[in-house]
């Protein structure tokens, strides 16, 4: 019997992993293939950034009982757990790492999860599509946390200023956030929206999540490790194993179990956020670490979420 229930953890453990595994290879193929180019890649990923994941989050949100899905605890400890591993990188990171370009970057490593990318995809892989919408509503809380502290990391080890409205007003304009707010402000208001309308929504919604892995399989791109390896080990065993051991311990000694603590899996055990190598590019960062950092991250992280998945499985929290 003890057999039987390793075993069913371990299959499912490797259910919630394999999906993202194969949609990420499936983009590499086609990378090698050469059936995109770079410029195609870009526009393709600009499309799914600003439709896809608009109508995914409309479409999630309108959809759901609000009633049922909304969790006040749960979103105070996501927002406040990144804002303490954010606090404790930016103490600790320039005490190790004297070079600004890459402080900013390491920091932004540690704290930054691709929690939309990879993180809801692993909650639906577990619980199912129709269950989503709980980590969805996250996004709407931990996006703009993560966008305006990311660029406040950036900016300090830079020497630059740090501008809070226009970061805000950009978040405000950020296709999922907006999708969120329709789809709460349709929900709340009782707004019907016929169905030949709303199919097609969900449809797109539907095929967000394995266009956006195909994108990002196809995106990756491997650059020297020889002058920066030191930084990128330590980037790996904070983002993948540290922040996920402390956070997910302290999660379950507060009680958050089920779809809930799968949830915190999905923020504090996915692997760097991609947009970090662009804003690294963009705002002065190291920007061959933080694209390294995504990729190893990436392709480690399939190996170290089966391992959490396993470990809280088969011990119940989940």
């Amino acid at each position: 019997m003890n057999e039987d229930f390793m075993f069913s953890n371990f299959i499912m453990a490797l259910s919630a992993v394999i999906p993202l595994f194969c949609l990420m290879s499936i983009g590499a193929f086609v990378k090698y293939r050469k059936w995109l180019t770079d410029e195609e890649l870009n526009h393709m990923n600009r499309m799914v950034f600003r439709v896809f994941f608009c109508c995914m989050m409309f479409h999630s949100i309108y959809t759901t009982d609000l009633a049922a899905t909304f969790r006040p605890k749960l979103m105070l400890f996501g927002a406040c757990g990144v804002l303490v591993v954010f606090t404790l990188a930016m103490l600790i990171v320039p005490r190790i790492e004297p070079d600004n370009r890459r402080r900013g970057v390491i920091v932004q490593a540690i704290f930054r999860s691709n929690f939309v990318l990879m993180g809801v995809p692993i909650v639906a892989n577990i619980f199912g599509d129709e269950n989503i919408a709980v980590s969805t509503m996250m996004i709407a809380v931990i996006v703009p946390i993560y966008n305006v502290l990311a660029v406040f990391a950036l900016e300090t080890f830079r020497g630059g200023k740090f501008a809070l409205m226009p970061i805000l007003i950009g978040v405000i304009k950020n296709p999922m956030i907006l999708g969120a707010i329709a789809g709460a402000l349709c929900l709340i208001a009782g707004i019907h929206i016929p169905k030949p309308i709303l199919k097609p929504v969900g449809q797109i919604a539907a095929a967000t999540t394995p266009v956006a892995l195909i994108i990002l399989g196809a995106s990756f791109r491997f650059g020297s490790t020889h002058e920066h390896r030191k930084q990128l080990i330590g980037s790996i065993f904070g983002r993948l194993l540290l922040v996920p051991a402390v956070m997910l311990t302290t999660a379950i000694a507060l009680g958050f179990r089920g779809i809930d603590f799968v949830t915190l899996i999905a923020i504090f055990g996915t692997p760097c956020a991609v947009v970090s190598f662009a804003m690294a590019q963009q705002m002065g960062g190291d920007s061959e670490l933080a694209g390294n950092c995504v990729v190893f991250t990436s392709a480690l992280s399939c190996f170290t979420i089966f391992c959490w998945i396993l470990l809280f499985k088969t011990i119940g929290i989940f």
